[in-house]
């Protein structure tokens, strides 16, 4: 399929933009495996290649300002004449439809999140002056998922993500996902466990299982504690050494899973469980199953039988009709749960959600003000929790060699991208070595390790 530029008679380069979440991640290395397998040249300067290709995410406002903004600058380097084609994928246009290109009518082609494995005849149709300048999904992509085998992994090689379903079927008042992403649809196990295995084969030694909602797996065919039974198969990949298990709703963890996480030899202890509030009143007009008790009860039991564990969230401020003294209980809670590591979003009244149509708008310089309020919370009780490491022994995931002997890692209470790392002291072995290290200090929320 593939093709040349008719003014030089050379093949077409292609820099490719990826935007957004770890499942977008996964979508962009698949398109980057088609666009490569189909001929054409990947280029990394994505301000002067023929085309350039941005994966977006469509989520939330922030993340639409910052899709809009490498728009822009593409369009601005076509313009110029620097770029030939520009091309839009992904969750923005699954969201926006036809509306994207009325916005940016210079845009030569649109690209929906069912349409993505037909990423490289888009960029040969729009070299042959097209007229097709829209691909939506087809209408059965609700009730299928897509393969992720034979990526091209954009990250360091010795970890990647493994998306294990698509979709949601929850009702979260505050969010767009249901809307883009369809109906919540459980992959295969044998096409994960396929995945896992050409991902191990390549050299992946960190497997981090995403998903809308990891718990969820296999409820849609009938399986009750699915994710076990993920875990049971992975953990035979001989060469597999760390599971991550991210996504986790604190409504789907159960006792079994938290056991299996427990006596898992390959599963690290880490769960991240997005909480978004913890008022009773906040989480019903969310639209979240949980409440205060039963969310406090899970961190103790889950505590209880994994002492080592690492705990993450993420908490929503500003929710429509959050009073002060509902604030205050979510951070007073903060400081009682001592989560490990936490994200912080302030509230985006999204179009098409119910939460949008709420009353009680909280305005931004309030939200604000609570965002900065709860993150300083939650830096001492980093601080305090980095400070206690001091001594510990630890064995860390080498990402990075530096030329100065120093090396980047993380220790398994560290997922990669979104928590902080260890600097690794004296050390000379490549990405994806382990290693065993003790703690000598922090540097605000990383590490600071020596090699033993």
């Amino acid at each position: 399929m593939s093709i040349t530029d008719k003014n030089n008679q050379r093949p077409v380069t292609v820099g490719f933009i990826a935007l957004g979440c770890p499942k977008n991640v996964v979508d962009s290395e698949k398109m980057l495996a088609l666009i490569a397998q189909a001929g054409f040249i990947i280029d990394y300067d994505a301000d002067n290649a023929d085309v350039v290709v941005i994966n977006t995410c469509g989520f939330i406002k922030p993340a639409i300002d910052e899709a809009t903004e490498a728009i822009t600058r593409a369009l601005t380097r076509k313009r110029k004449g620097k770029v030939k084609k520009v091309i839009i994928a992904g969750c923005l246009p699954q969201r926006t439809k036809e509306k994207l290109l009325e916005k940016f009518p210079q845009i030569d082609a649109v690209v929906c999140l069912g349409a993505r494995d037909n990423i490289a005849g888009v960029i040969e149709n729009v070299f042959n002056d097209s007229s097709v300048k829209f691909y939506d999904s087809p209408a059965d992509w609700v009730n299928k998922t897509q393969k992720d085998t034979d990526r091209f992994l954009i990250n360091p090689s010795h970890w990647a993500y493994l998306r294990i379903s698509e979709g949601c079927d929850m009702s979260c008042s505050f969010c767009t996902i249901p809307a883009i992403k369809g109906r919540f649809r459980s992959k295969p196990l044998e096409d994960i466990v396929a995945e896992a295995n050409q991902l191990a084969d390549a050299g992946v030694v960190e497997i981090s299982i995403i998903a809308q909602d990891s718990s969820n797996w296999g409820k849609d065919f009938g399986e009750k504690d699915g994710l076990v039974k993920i875990i049971g198969e992975l953990e035979k990949i001989e060469k597999l050494k760390w599971i991550r298990l991210m996504y986790l709703n604190p409504f789907g963890i159960s006792d079994n899973l938290i056991e299996a996480i427990a006596k898992s030899k390959k599963t690290v202890h880490y769960i991240d469980m997005p909480i978004q509030h913890i008022n009773n009143e906040i989480l019903k007009a969310m639209h979240r199953p949980d409440t205060k008790e039963k969310i406090s009860a899970l961190i103790e039991i889950i505590r209880n039988k994994i002492p080592d564990v690492i705990l993450r969230t993420t908490v929503i401020v500003g929710f429509p009709g959050e009073t002060a003294e509902q604030f205050t209980e979510l951070l007073d809670f903060i400081k009682w749960a001592c989560f490990d590591a936490l994200g912080c979003f302030v509230f985006w009244p999204e179009e098409g959600t119910k939460a949008a149509q709420l009353p009680g708008r909280t305005p931004q310089d309030i939200k604000e003000d609570r965002r900065r309020q709860l993150m300083l919370a939650q830096q001492q009780i980093v601080f305090e929790k980095n400070k206690a490491r001091q001594g510990q022994i630890i064995e860390c995931l080498i990402d990075e060699a530096c030329p100065d002997g120093q090396a980047v890692g993380r220790f398994y209470g560290q997922a990669p991208h979104i928590d902080s790392v260890c600097f690794v002291e004296n050390h000379a072995d490549p990405p994806g070595s382990f290693v065993r290290a003790q703690v000598a200090g922090f540097e605000n929320y990383d590490l600071l390790v020596k090699r033993i």
